[in-house]
């Protein structure tokens, strides 16, 4: 049983993952603020310097397993300090580089794939903190994530007024330093995994192996749920403000619909986390699901910029609100030495339908000259992941044993 002082602690461990989130991820997406800049500056093709973001959602993807494992080999706190130092030092080292194919390397792979070691496992750690308000605590943690436009976007807009980007880029690894690895020491293992890696026996009470979960069906549809409901609303969130462009929406008019879409995300999350404690966290992430299929069709029928912001909320309300759910669902259905991996696993279904979205919505509106192909496109994928989550079935529990007759 979870003691009086774990239980108030337990929060700090929420409260925490947001700062880390926030920060990580933050420091990632600062590079559609610095794009213009560093092509002005440097001559390189905005196209080379935005396939680095690609790099890093595909590099995440393949990372996240392995810190995932690491993590409940280790515990999760070594591995979020690991992440954070290498956050820092590979945002520092990229705003030193001087070619193209150095700054992809250093940012894509590097910051990459050091930001994948805060997702998987800090969402695993958090789960298994907690017995009750599971969905409420993840969701926070994802609270915490989407500040990230909020507050360090437009630090990093601001800084790139004041100087250079490659001063405001070793702002920005300097402001992860400072932040996340004293924050990373607050990060520790639940207290029932503690207790059984001391013990040396396996935690959660399952036998199930790791080669047993990966090759599970529970496991595969909610990779693959994952995949196509984040590869729904990625091209979505990229090539919205293009879209309101074409529309003859002004571009910084344009700009303002993310905002509008992030805070949405936010109530969203926070929403779906309190749902998914009352009704479980599959029925309301099916229900998602369906809505945002639906939503994605939204952005065809308006042209002016209240209808855009509606849809845009709408949109975000949902899209933000299902995604703490599948790290809930993976909680519920396999043991707790594993969650790491596990979440690490289906993380990388995030982040392949997130590097997927940007190039498909490119290449649709390159042939069609029109985007109402790519949330036509969205809606078709999302009701793809909807169809998928209606066939995720929980693992049976095993039978209690019956008391023998006295």
């Amino acid at each position: 049983m979870m003691g009086l002082a774990d239980r108030h602690y337990r929060w700090v461990i929420v409260a925490a993952g947001g700062v880390l989130g926030c920060v990580a991820i933050g420091a990632m997406f600062s590079l559609p603020v610095f794009l213009q800049p560093i092509a002005k500056d440097t001559g390189w093709s905005v196209t080379g310097v935005s396939s680095a973001m690609t790099i890093a959602f595909l590099t995440m993807a393949f990372a996240s397993f392995a810190w995932g494992a690491l993590s409940d080999k280790f515990g999760p706190r070594p591995v979020v300090l690991t992440g954070s130092i290498v956050i820092a030092i590979s945002i520092a080292l990229a705003s030193r580089t001087t070619s193209l194919l150095q700054f992809q390397l250093i940012f894509g792979i590097l910051a990459g794939g050091a930001t994948a070691a805060i997702f998987a496992p800090l969402m695993a750690c958090v789960t298994n903190w907690f017995d009750t308000h599971r969905s409420l605590a993840v969701s926070l943690v994802s609270v915490g994530m989407g500040m990230a436009p909020i507050v360090m976007s437009p630090l990093s807009a601001w800084l790139v007024t004041q100087y250079d980007w490659r001063t405001s880029m070793q702002v920005i690894a300097l402001l992860v330093a400072v932040v996340m690895i004293p924050v990373s020491f607050l990060i520790r293992r639940a207290p029932a995994l503690e207790m059984m890696a001391q013990g040396g026996a396996a935690a959660g009470g399952n036998g199930m192996s790791v080669g047993e979960a990966l090759r599970s069906p529970q496991f595969i549809i909610l990779l693959l749920t994952n995949f196509f409901c984040c590869a729904t609303h990625s091209g979505p969130i990229f090539h919205t403000v293009s879209y309101a462009v074409t529309c003859g929406i002004p571009l910084i008019a344009a700009v303002s619909i993310y905002s509008v879409e992030g805070l949405a995300g936010m109530g969203g999350r926070l929403a779906f986390g309190l749902l998914g404690d009352r009704y479980g966290a599959k029925n309301v992430l099916v229900v998602g699901l369906l809505v945002q299929a639906i939503g994605a069709l939204g952005f065809i029928a308006v042209s002016q910029l209240a209808g855009f912001y509606a849809v845009a909320a709408i949109f975000g309300f949902i899209y933000a609100g299902t995604m703490p759910l599948y790290s809930v669902l993976v909680r519920e259905n396999f043991p707790m030495h594993i969650m790491g991996t596990i979440v690490g696993g289906v993380a990388m279904g995030s982040s392949l339908g997130m590097a997927a979205g940007p190039v498909a919505g490119g290449l649709i509106y390159d042939t069609f000259a029109s985007y109402a192909w790519l949330y036509i496109g969205s809606a078709a994928v999302g009701m793809g992941a909807f169809l998928m989550a209606m066939t995720f079935k929980p693992f049976r529990k095993p039978p209690q044993p019956v008391p023998a007759a006295a």
